[in-house]
């Protein structure tokens, strides 16, 4: 959800990003276009799409910055092989019931609003 302070600060205005799938679609009130990928590169910036995600941003960015043979090697001693348990750490592959009832447990929707909030009091 960190797209989402970047976003108010006025730091996605024209770039495309990622976020947490719950509170994705609220870049574009910031100027952003939101993106459904784990990881997103748009020219200075770069963002990801969940907790998770960030592993994938760390790798993207060692790669970018050192090259892709240092990415490989990175994640390899790093063992990073994801097999995640039960299939369901997307909303596409949990279904809308699953998806629904995470959104209402943990107060997404208080937290864009205090987001927005902060923003507009920024930009006041």
């Amino acid at each position: 959800m960190g797209s989402l302070i970047l976003g108010a600060a006025g730091l996605l205005k024209g770039y495309r990003a990622s976020s947490y799938w719950a509170v994705r679609d609220q870049l574009a009130e910031f100027g952003a276009t939101p993106c459904n990928q784990r990881v997103v590169i748009d020219r200075n910036r770069m963002s990801g799409g969940g907790v998770t995600a960030g592993i994938d941003v760390g790798l993207s960015l060692i790669g970018t910055l050192a090259g892709d043979d240092y990415g490989r090697m990175v994640e390899l001693f790093l063992e990073y092989a994801p097999e995640p348990p039960y299939g369901s750490g997307r909303p596409e592959l949990a279904g809308p019931e699953l998806a629904g009832q995470v959104t209402g447990a943990m107060g997404a929707t208080a937290f864009i609003e205090e987001i927005k909030a902060v923003a507009r009091s920024r930009m006041a």
